[in-house]
């Protein structure tokens, strides 16, 4: 499932709302439907091809002219092919074939004069296009249906069927509310153009034919609306004509809750579980909110450190690197997600062996940190305990008077913050034990 590529694609839309015949009324929701589409179709952000790709023809009455252009747009077509009808649908002839309206058509005898929907699937067929789309949203579309498929769920329009092509139709029988009254649009391309402007909470990031299909089905039958058809050759339900635009906002925050879960479990011990969760993670955040968006950053965050957790310090402290630099970037120096990853790097590099690197950055952490927390914040405490570490298996002279003097610091301000039970408390007096200090912060 993917995205149609915009250079070697091609839409044509196709609307009469206007009408010479008397027999044949004004559809004025026609043009804005016409129009809306179009701007849909061709925007740069969430379009499918730009607009010189995209061939509008509304109102036009002169059957050569719209035939030539549906005819050269099938032609240059190599992957998404999409023709979009709006208007009033015609029946004639012996077979009761279809016939899309122009605005000179004439009702009584519509063979002369409008869109013969079988030279439009002619036109289709003939192009290379690897996927096909024919929308009809006519007044009149049911009656392109024999008896036989039109009175259930198992529907089916063969004979608009189209070899390697999706058809959808606005209506399954002969009596179709086209518009309604108040709204901009046809009933059915309205709620089709709310899908693609607004999207599907909790569905998938890419919207494809039968998505949309499905939805306007459950959405036009709860409203007491016609409920369209639709028939699909091999894969082509699987055309997208969208990215889902309410994804990201249901997505991200999902995406945020599995990245924290994912750390909880590495720090319960599941290193190696969390770097795979996180991986996944990342792969989602970078496709859809990009690699330097915050939250993708704070995930490539937190799975370097994880892989350091792991047992690879410094492959986190070499994905780190990068990391710091784009959040200073982005969220400044002395944000909190900024000094996190300044010390997970001192981390990664202290258990890569690279010592003095560490223990030079933390200095200036511990500093940052003091200004910018509070010498009692937490994080502050944190980075006082992670340089006292370093310094302790620094073998640098001095060193380890250094870490027991900082150590015996921490013991008696993490007593006096978070209490002797709390277990930083009891991990700080275990260190300065281990450094043959007294472990009780005197």
């Amino acid at each position: 499932m993917r995205l149609p590529d915009p250079e070697r694609s091609r839409i044509v839309l196709i609307g009469a709302g206007t009408y010479t015949d008397p027999h044949l009324p004004d559809l004025d929701t026609v043009p804005r439907t016409i129009t809306d589409l179009a701007a849909l179709f061709t925007d740069a952000e969430h379009g499918l091809v730009a607009a010189k790709h995209c061939t509008v023809l509304l109102d036009d009455g002169d059957l050569r002219t719209v035939g030539r252009r549906l005819h050269a747009a099938a032609q240059e077509a190599e992957d998404l092919l999409l023709v979009y009808f709006a208007g009033h649908g015609l029946v004639g002839g012996r077979r009761h074939d279809l016939y899309l309206a122009l605005t000179d058509s004439e009702f009584a005898a519509p063979a002369f004069n409008a869109l013969e929907y079988d030279k439009l699937r002619s036109a289709v067929l003939d192009s290379r296009a690897a996927a096909k789309l024919i929308v009809l949203d006519c007044c009149f579309s049911g009656r392109a249906v024999t008896d036989s498929m039109a009175g259930g769920a198992g529907d089916r329009i063969d004979r608009l069927e189209v070899e390697g092509t999706y058809v959808l139709t606005s209506a399954q029988r002969d009596q179709v509310a086209l518009s309604i009254p108040g709204e901009p649009h046809t009933a059915f391309s309205g709620r089709l153009i709310r899908l693609l402007r607004e999207g599907v909470v909790g569905g998938p990031e890419l919207l494809t034919v039968d998505d949309l299909y499905h939805r306007l089905t459950r959405t036009m039958t709860a409203e007491g609306l016609p409920v369209p058809l639709n028939r699909g050759t091999r894969t082509a339900g699987l055309i997208a004509l969208g990215g889902n635009r309410a994804f990201t906002a249901t997505a991200a925050p999902e995406l945020r809750r599995r990245r924290a879960a994912a750390e909880l479990r590495g720090r319960a011990g599941d290193w190696r579980g969390a770097v795979e969760e996180l991986e996944s993670v990342l792969a989602t955040q970078t496709g859809l909110l990009g690699a330097g968006h915050e939250d993708t950053l704070r995930t490539r965050q937190t799975h370097a450190l994880c892989l350091g957790g792991a047992g690879d310090p410094a492959g986190a402290a070499e994905a780190l690197g990068p990391v710091l630099a784009e959040q200073t970037g982005l969220l400044g120096p002395d944000h909190e997600d900024t000094l996190r990853s300044r010390q997970y790097l001192a981390v990664g590099l202290g258990e890569a062996g690279r010592r003095e690197e560490a223990i030079a950055l933390l200095r200036v952490l511990l500093a940052d940190r003091s200004r910018v927390l509070g010498t009692e914040h937490e994080d502050t405490l944190s980075s006082r305990h992670v340089l006292a570490r370093n310094l302790a298996h620094s073998g640098l002279p001095g060193a380890v008077e250094e870490a027991v003097a900082l150590l015996r610091q921490l013991t008696a301000e993490r007593d006096r913050v978070l209490g002797a039970d709390h277990p930083h408390t009891r991990r700080t007096r275990a260190d300065l034990e281990a450094l043959g200090g007294d472990g009780h912060g005197g």
